[in-house]
């Protein structure tokens, strides 16, 4: 008689989890330990603000009303349709445009001056501490200066009237035709020190080798400075300008403590209107569809910075 053996299988055997792959495991969660604090803030600071404000451009007296109702695109149609965010819109895209191109010019043109092996190094020292003083103040400073002298009997009238360019005071500030470009300037003013130092920075990582080069092939200064100059900061110019039209576009402190968005809307940016949808009008839902709009603009402007980075 035979007996048939049915073949022995073998006991599940539990995986071990040993000492070392533990600590192994500790080791690489390590890093995301570091990062969990400012991922936690940038959640709590940005993300969530920004879901909150997104939430509440579909909804229809927001905050003011205890239950507020969805209301669709219907405050996304309406900030389009207003006259104020158009004008506002426009003064925004001269204001960034124009104050964008005249930091890079002033910025280039005082970098390269004080680059130049023309001057000597007192006058380069005393040079730098002039040029560099508009970075100095905060804009509550440079707004409070400007209002004194843009005032119809302040300074700038006066030299101007001296110099026979006027034959009276001109209301830089409150004259509809003339605020946004006082703005303009004041705004050139206060930010070209920072493009100036950053650009001197890139002129002096340009070899010499590159100019010596030029030189020997017989070209003047401005085609070095046309072939040479700039393809070697053409990167830095680029990164500058779209960082600049982000800056720009979200200018607030110097409009408002200057002219407040006036006179009649003529300095009106979608920063300040913005502002008057929420705390002057209280229109909440309004103002959080502007600001909606604002980010995908930025968000366009950051798109372009970012690919920009990725060549370099």
């Amino acid at each position: 008689m035979t007996s048939v053996m049915a073949p022995k299988t073998a006991a599940p055997t539990e995986e071990r989890v040993t000492p070392g792959r533990t600590r192994s495991l500790a080791r690489r969660l390590i890093p995301y330990g570091y990062l969990s604090p400012t991922v936690l803030l940038i959640v709590v600071l940005m993300v969530v603000p920004i879901v909150m404000v997104i939430g509440y451009s579909f909804q229809d007296n927001v905050i003011v009303q205890e239950n507020p109702v969805f209301a669709g695109f219907a405050n996304y149609t309406k900030v389009l349709a207003d006259p104020d965010f158009l004008a506002a819109l426009q003064n925004t895209a001269i204001f960034i445009t124009v104050s964008t191109v005249a930091h890079l010019v002033l910025g280039l043109a005082f970098a390269m001056m004080l680059n130049t092996q023309l001057l000597g190094g007192v006058a380069k020292a005393v040079f730098r501490i002039v040029y560099i003083l508009p970075w100095l103040f905060t804009i509550a400073v440079i707004a409070v200066i400007w209002r004194l002298l843009l005032d119809p009997s302040g300074v700038v009238n006066y030299v101007l009237h001296t110099l026979g360019l006027i034959q009276e005071g001109v209301n830089w500030l409150g004259d509809p035709g003339k605020a946004l470009w006082a703005i303009t300037f004041v705004n050139i003013w206060s930010g070209y020190p920072f493009f100036m130092i950053s650009l001197l920075a890139a002129l002096q990582g340009i070899p010499n080798d590159l100019y010596e080069a030029a030189a020997m092939d017989g070209t003047n200064w401005f085609q070095r400075f046309l072939h040479v100059t700039l393809p070697q900061l053409r990167p830095v110019i680029i990164s500058m300008g779209v960082l600049d039209l982000i800056w720009t576009s979200q200018q607030f402190a110097l409009i408002w403590m200057t002219t407040g968005g006036g006179p009649l809307n003529a300095t009106e940016m979608l920063s300040t209107y913005t502002y008057k949808q929420a705390f002057s009008e209280y229109e909440f839902a309004t103002a959080s569809a502007a600001a909606v709009i604002v980010l995908l603009l930025t968000m366009i402007l950051a798109f372009f910075y970012v690919r920009q980075q990725r060549e370099r």
